[in-house]
């Protein structure tokens, strides 16, 4: 029935479909004709690009950028990329660059592990490269940088100056060499150059690095504060983790000077923590927790930084917290490891007269280190070598000519200013035996001033020390035949006669 009302359940599809006008069968037919069309245009038209991410640089990429910027590789990447360049040249050997590389690579591995055998490889790389060069390559400069830091890491700073002034000659716009000849003119004394460089490094270019290198520079003048705040930025503006890792562990360093236990564990933890591999921030994790009582974990962080980096001052380092405990036996040992370790890097070309020279005048034989140490004032008279021979001198009895050198270790205007509190100590331990009794007790102070625990071995010698030295003695006080102090009075000008 046509009045009959559909119920709610029945479909509409049952329904016959009621017949379509012409007209509007034309319309259905012509819109899905231009759909058709304009669909066709849409495919024919260029897609638009995709803003697809570059994919993360890879290890060898990674390391490569760090290495030939002079900055912290990680050793993962610094493995890839070793091993990349040593295949290189071995299907290439007249390729200039890739032995430039893979020679800064070996230096920088060398250094990273405290192996010094790979400054051989390192040396005659970088040789390579010169030799086999092409006329306008530019792997000469890169060459040339990593025979400064090659030189910088064997302690042989005379060799690093001539490179590095030979490397700026040939490309003075190129930054990377400044750093490295900064640390050369600091090894050799030469506080004048190592400013007026860094004055131009900071011209050429900005970053984190450049403010690393500044903070150096800082705290060798005594600029403590200034020098805190460039290694906090370099810090967090570091983008890959090995780099900010290392500003870190010198933050860490520039607070344990100063005898911040606590600032200075909190940095050396977040260099390790971002880098597991920053092995020097582990031995300064030993040097804090050491300071803070907590000696158990102090020689746990000593013995793998040793393990993973084994280098001399780490093992004089951990022989003397030792022998500061009574443990003798044990310190012996480290002694005995210092030893060989000196005799494994003077076979990879590393210059150890200051280390040896240091240890041989507090446990071994003085006059044997005073021997060493005025050779090595010979070569490179750096503020370090004053005061390692000055101390040397002392002790082998030559008190008067150890106070020379050790007051050019603490005299800002010979030196670089740097306020180190075991300098001081030797200062004043020297003075205390030439019976310069006020001289001493302000030197002793002041290396307690400046960082309470700065040897487990020498604070509690510099504490007995003042004891001994007593009390300054109290000024004479005015009587009453001396002369009160009056009120000036005015007198008026007498005029001249003729």
């Amino acid at each position: 029935m046509e009045n009959e009302q559909r119920s709610p359940g029945t479909s509409l599809v049952a329904e016959p479909r009621k017949r379509r006008s012409p007209v509007l069968r034309r319309v259905l037919i012509a819109s899905v004709a231009g759909c058709a069309m304009v669909g066709g245009l849409l495919w024919l038209l260029p897609e638009e690009p995709r803003r697809v991410p570059p994919p993360a640089p890879g290890p060898k990429t990674q390391a490569l950028t760090a290495v030939t910027a002079g900055v912290p590789a990680a050793l993962p990447d610094l493995a890839a990329l070793i091993g990349d360049r040593e295949a290189r040249v071995r299907a290439r050997p007249t390729d200039a660059r890739s032995w430039a590389v893979l020679g800064v690579a070996y230096v920088e591995q060398g250094r990273r592990t405290g192996d010094a055998l790979y400054y051989p490889k390192a040396d005659d790389a970088l040789h390579t490269s010169l030799k086999v060069r092409a006329k306008g390559n530019d792997a000469s400069a890169v060459a040339m940088d990593g025979l400064t830091a090659l030189a910088n890491e064997r302690r042989d700073f005379r060799a690093a100056r001539t490179w590095g002034e030979a490397a700026v000659k040939l490309s003075p716009k190129r930054w990377t060499t400044y750093p490295l000849l900064i640390d050369a003119y600091t090894g050799l004394g030469d506080y004048k150059a190592t400013r007026r460089t860094l004055e131009k490094l900071q011209e050429l270019h900005s970053g984190p690095a450049v403010m690393a290198r500044a903070a150096e520079v800082y705290r060798d003048r005594g600029w403590r504060e200034d020098a805190a705040a460039q290694l906090a930025d370099a810090a967090a503006r570091a983008t890959a983790p090995a780099e900010q890792a290392a500003w870190w562990q010198r933050a860490g360093e520039l607070a344990w000077e100063r005898g911040d236990r606590e600032v200075a564990l909190r940095h050396f933890e977040a260099a390790v923590r971002i880098d597991p591999d920053q092995r020097e921030a582990l031995a300064g994790e030993g040097r804090a927790l050491a300071a803070l009582g907590r000696t158990s974990e102090a020689l746990n962080a000593y013995q793998v930084a040793l393990a993973k980096q084994p280098t001399p001052e780490y093992a004089l380092e951990l022989g003397e917290l030792y022998e500061s405990l009574g443990l003798t036996q044990a310190a012996r040992v480290q002694y005995d490891t210092l030893r060989t370790l000196v005799t494994r890097d003077t076979a990879g070309g590393v210059d150890d007269e200051l280390v040896l020279g240091v240890f041989e005048a507090d446990h071994g034989d003085a006059r044997d280190a005073v021997r060493r140490l005025r050779g090595e004032w010979a070569r490179q008279p750096g503020i370090p070598v004053a005061d390692a021979l000055g101390w040397a001198l002392h002790r082998a009895g030559q008190h008067a000519e150890a106070l020379k050198f050790a007051s050019v270790a603490t005299d800002k205007v010979h030196g670089g200013g740097v306020r180190d509190a075991l300098y001081a100590f030797h200062r004043g331990m020297i003075e205390r035996d030439l019976d310069k009794a006020a001289s001493a007790r302000r030197h002793l102070q002041e290396a307690l001033q400046i960082n309470p625990y700065f040897s487990p071995l020498r604070v509690p010698l510099a504490q007995q020390a003042l004891a001994e030295l007593g009390e300054p003695p109290a000024e004479p006080l005015p009587t009453d035949k001396e002369p009160q102090d009056k009120e000036p009075q005015d007198k008026e000008p007498q005029e001249k006669t003729g």
